[in-house]
Formats: structure tokens, sequence, C-alpha cells
């Protein structure tokens, strides 16, 4: 007979079973939270009416703010993705890079890591940069292997890279500010790309032949002309990184933020438009099919995160997350060990889930364990987006081998490239990229630094004058050697905010604000 008790593991098992039948999870998700939560009431482990509040929970979906960030950003990426800036920057930067061992190599790391910032999508950053790459790379010999790693793995950096679509649903999901989650996404993020160039860097002197150089005179550009020509892409595209970040405090450095995280990403939509127009790329018909493709996306998302509430509501209901708390927190080896297990798990769902699907579904059951084991979750969050880059380069599902099999397939059938590009040589390729990639995520657990030093301190508050300062405002009635640790951190420990510019001012702030003015005083 089932019981209450061991009702919630076969939820999960049914969970794993219906994410890899094919059927698409948004509505295979909610069948099965519905039927999960008939069969609880039936047996009597929670009345009727907890099933009333299915409804709100759809409606708080749909009346999240933070959400309309999704497809602005979208919109924007979308764009950007076919305005022709990715052509401009690959060309220019091929033609800057390409007499140094291994400099289309680098070039494309560096584009991937610039379009990843204004773009935010895997399939048109690895499309566009193989379409204009590949060729010239298949042109002067570099290993077949390495060029298809190389293009794959730099598309996927786009995941990690702020403002990435990954971390606002992280973000909303953990319960924590946007504008943090960006920061701490920085250090990572450089490091990423730094091991990518490292790694080429080493090829170049170990296998030469593998990355040779460019020989200077297939430049079609030459001096300032050539310096021009790759201004001209990264400085447009870094004032628009830099107005959507900055304005949401999503730069390190910058404390405040002026804009809500959806603020911000209306604002760069219209920075896309502009760039477009610049670029002399903007029409109608590039219009109609970037809004196409935003709405889709956004549909997606509504619908996965419906199923995923339903399933997690009834989850909820028969103690399933008391189930994995007791689960995981009694691993051995404490955070470390907590950390080590998830991102295994996570890395072993990615061979079959989308990273949509795991971040709605997956992180709401190990969010609140890691809180309770005192794990940041800025951290938590970085790290899950570092290794569900991997997503994207899992041989044989991977999303973004997937990509490059089908453009490597057109451009050898309209002759851009001289012969058929392999499966085994895309899938072998992608092993070293997927390694370092992992590297990073073994960095990230082990060195919490890379993702904390950008994040903002926390100011230490006098609690005496603290106390008195509630005293006089009429907030708090308890004499100030009266007041406790545990009372002071509660005054001042400020509520989860999914958006760093929209939450509301708390007494805490006030009385933040009070010191600092009578500190200048």
């Amino acid at each position: 007979m089932i019981t209450m008790e061991s009702f919630p593991p076969l939820m999960f098992a049914a969970l794993i079973f219906v994410m890899l039948i094919g059927f698409p999870v948004a509505f295979s998700l909610a069948a099965l939270g519905l039927a999960c939560g008939f069969f609880a009431v039936s047996q009597g482990w929670f009345p009727p009416e907890f099933m009333s509040a299915l409804p709100q929970n759809v409606f708080g979906i749909l009346s999240n703010d933070l959400l309309l960030a999704i497809p602005f950003f979208t919109l924007m990426g979308s764009l950007l993705e076919k305005c022709g800036l990715a052509e401009d920057m690959l060309d220019s930067m091929g033609q800057l890079f390409g007499p140094v061992r291994g400099g289309l190599g680098y070039s494309v790391i560096i584009v991937g890591f610039i379009l990843g910032a204004i773009t935010g999508t895997v399939a048109g950053q690895v499309i566009a940069m193989a379409m204009i790459s590949l060729p010239v790379m298949m042109r002067y010999g570099y290993n077949m292997r390495y060029a298809t790693g190389v293009l794959a793995a730099s598309g996927t950096i786009t995941q990690l890279v702020p403002p990435s679509l990954v971390l606002v649903v992280l973000a909303d999901q953990l319960g924590r500010s946007v504008g943090d989650m960006y920061k701490g996404a920085w250090g990572p993020s450089i490091l990423q790309v730094l091991i990518f160039a490292l790694y080429t860097f080493i090829l170049s002197r170990v296998k030469p032949h593998h990355v040779p150089g460019v020989p200077k005179e297939a430049r079609t550009l030459q001096g300032w002309a050539l310096w021009k020509k790759c201004l001209r892409g990264i400085i447009p595209s870094a004032v628009l990184i830099f107005a959507v970040l900055g304005s949401m405090g999503g730069l390190p450095g910058i404390n405040t933020a002026i804009c809500t995280p959806t603020e911000a990403g209306a604002m760069g939509a219209v920075g896309a438009f502009i760039l477009a127009g610049m670029h002399k790329r903007l029409n109608w018909p590039l219009i109609k099919e970037t809004m196409l493709g935003t709405m889709r996306i956004t549909a997606m998302v509504v619908f996965i995160l419906i199923g995923s509430r339903t399933f997690s509501l009834v989850f909820q209901g028969v103690e399933g997350g008391r189930w994995i708390e007791h689960m995981l927190s009694d691993l051995p080896g404490g955070q470390i060990g907590f950390l080590i297990v998830v991102n295994l798990f996570i890395f072993f769902l990615a061979f079959f889930l989308d990273f949509f699907e795991i971040a709605f579904i997956i992180l709401p059951l190990l969010g609140p364990v890691a809180d309770k084991m005192g794990i940041d979750l800025v951290w938590f969050g970085v790290m899950l987006c570092v290794n569900m880059q991997t997503s994207f380069m899992h041989p044989p599902f991977g999303f973004a081998l997937f990509y490059l099999r089908g453009i490597s397939d057109t451009l050898f059938k309209n002759g851009s490239i001289p012969r058929k590009v392999l499966s085994s040589d895309i899938y072998l390729g992608s092993i070293p990229w997927v390694v370092m990639q992992l590297i990073l995520v073994a960095i990230v657990i082990f060195f919490p630094q890379t993702v904390t030093a950008f994040l903002d301190k926390e100011k230490a508050v006098d609690l005496n004058q603290a106390s008195e300062l509630l005293q006089q405002m009429g907030g708090h009635d308890k004499p100030a050697g009266d007041m406790s640790a545990d009372d002071a951190s509660k005054l001042f420990a400020p509520e989860p905010a999914a958006s760093g510019a929209s939450a509301p001012v708390d007494d805490g702030d006030a009385v933040r604000r009070a010191l600092e003015e009578a500190a200048r005083k």
C-alpha cells in the first residue's frame, strides 16, 4: 500500500520519466501534477480545498513583473542576432588576430563572449559564427575537431554572460536580485574565456599545425581601416551592454539600480533597434521574424512555468520538500558534498533536458535545501548556470552540436566548404570543451570568491544606535541593551526580492540611511 511517506519518491521518479519520454514537458508535467493531486485527495493526505490554490499560483506567474524581462531580452538578442552584427565582428576580428597561430580561434572566443552579452541566444550565435568562420578555418588548414569545438563552445558562453536569460530565470526561482546574479556571473564568465584561450594557446604550441596562422596577404583590410571596422562593431555593442546592465545594478562597483530588470530589458530592446538601424539591416521582414521568435520563446516559458507550478504545489503538499531536504542534507561532506552531488545530478539531467526545464522544475526543489544549509543562493545559482552550459554541448544530444551539424551541411551543399564535416568530428571535438566547462564548475565550487567577490559587501550596523533610532521612529520597544543579535538580524535582513530595483523599502533600509546621514554629519 502506498503511504504518504513513500509517495514523494514515487512522484520524483515519475517526474524523471515524463521528462524523458519526449512529450512536451509543460503538458506532461501539469498532467502528472493533477493526477498525483487527485490521488492524494482520494487518500485523504490533504483536503480538496488545497488544490484551489492552483489558480492563484498560475495567476501569480502571469502577474510576475520580473518575467516580463524575458520577452524584452529575447527580442533584443533575436534582433541583434539577425542584423549582421556577428558577421561584421567576426570578419574584422578574424583579420586582426588571424596571422597569429590560433588567431581565428581567439577571434571566435572573443566574439562569442561579446555576442553572448548582447544576444543571449545559442542557436543564432553558433549558426552565425559557423557561417563566417568555418569556411575560413577549413581554407587555412585548421584541425576540424578544434574548429567545430571552439565554434560550439563559444556559442554556449551566452548562457553565462550577463544579461543572460538563464540568470533572470535563476534569480526569479531563487528569490534573489537579478542585479546580484549578473554581478556574480562576471567572474566565471571571464574565467571561461581565459580557460578557452589558454587551451588554444597551449594547442598552438604543442600542435601548431592544428591552428596555423592566416597569411598576412590574405587580409583585405590593413591599418586604421581594420581597427575602424573592429571598433565600429565593439563600441556600440559595449555602450548597449553597459547601459542595460549598469542601469539595473548588474555591473561590479555599481551599487544603485535605477531600473528594474524589465525596464532595463525594454531599454535594451530599443537599443537593439537603433543598432540594427545603424547597420542598415532594419526592415519589416526582420522585425516580423524577431517578433515571432520572441512570442514562441515567451509562450514556451509560461507553459513550462504553469506545468512546474502544478507539480510543485502537489509535491510540497505531500511533504516532498522535506523528503528532499532530509535526503540531501545528510550527504557526507557537508556543503561541498551537497554541491558535488547536485552538480552531477544537473550534469546528467542536462543530457536530456533544456535549461528552462531544469531551472523551472528541479531548481525549486533544490533551492530551499541549499538555503537551509547556509549556501549563498547567488553563488549556488551562478554555479548551476555554469553547469547548465554543458546541456548544449553533451554528445550526442547537445543542441549546439545539432545547430553546427545543420549549418555545416548547408555550407557544404552551397559550396562554401570543400568537404563535408563528419559527425564524429563534431562530437569528438566537443569533448575537450565540455571538460573545460566542468573544470570551471569545480573552480566555482571550491573557490566561491569567483562569484562573491563581485557582489556588494554588507555594511555593519551599530545595534545600539539602530535601537535608539527605532525607538525615535516608534518602531521598536526594547531598550538597546535588550536587543539580541537574533532580533537585529531579523530587523535588518532584507526580504528576498526578484528584482534589484523594485524591492520595497523596509525599516532596515531607513535605519541604514539614517546612520549614514548621522556619520556624514
